[in-house]
């Protein structure tokens, strides 16, 4: 018996992973600071905000590199990097709500519906909050009252498992109970 009312996850890092050893190739190869780049707070929050698109953050990504055609064919490759699911994450959280309520609660950008969909997600949670449809990301306090509220239980009562410290600290700070998810043992000793 699970003792909470409901599972909050992250997506990426959890439950969705990249091929890390490609982006590092890629950078090597081009020479450029790609990840850098990409994860500069000026450029990925108004995508994970939703103020913009995926198309329109890629298109930011090779202007900052340069805006040549070295670094959009750079820009290109990075856009296609191969994620898959962590099965053993998914059989776990898919035992979880079979008795309690499933949110994934994910900073994502306009594409994430049809990511979902090429992962075979789709359906897969109660629900899913997107920082890009609800125009808050974590570790902002007002995306997990939002996922809480959707999952119909109070935040004290809740389970969030997210990857980030940051993320998870601002959970706690909710009253949640939260895992810094680094392995699939430190989400099966909660879960089990």
């Amino acid at each position: 018996m699970i003792p909470f009312a409901a599972v909050l996850s992250d997506l990426d890092g959890v439950l969705r992973h990249f091929d890390h050893a490609a982006q590092a190739d890629i950078e090597a190869r081009y020479g450029l600071p790609l990840m850098k780049t990409a994860f500069d707070p000026e450029l990925i929050m108004p995508p994970t905000l939703g103020h913009v698109t995926e198309t329109q953050w890629a298109e930011s990504i090779a202007v900052a590199l340069g805006g040549d055609e070295r670094a959009r064919q750079a820009v290109g490759e990075f856009m296609r990097i191969r994620f898959w699911v962590d099965e053993e994450v998914r059989a776990l959280l898919s035992r979880a709500r079979q008795e309690v309520p499933l949110v994934i609660v994910t900073n994502a950008m306009d594409t994430l519906e049809h990511h979902l969909d090429l992962l075979g997600l789709t359906g897969f949670a109660d629900d899913v909050v997107s920082s890009a449809r609800v125009g808050v990301a974590k570790p902002d306090r007002r995306i997990y009252e939002i996922a809480a509220e959707r999952a119909g239980a109070e935040p004290a009562r809740c389970l969030f498992v997210d990857d980030r410290l940051q993320n998870v600290e601002a959970a706690r700070a909710l009253g949640m109970t939260a895992v810094h998810y680094r392995t699939y043992q430190d989400l099966a000793a909660v879960l089990g």
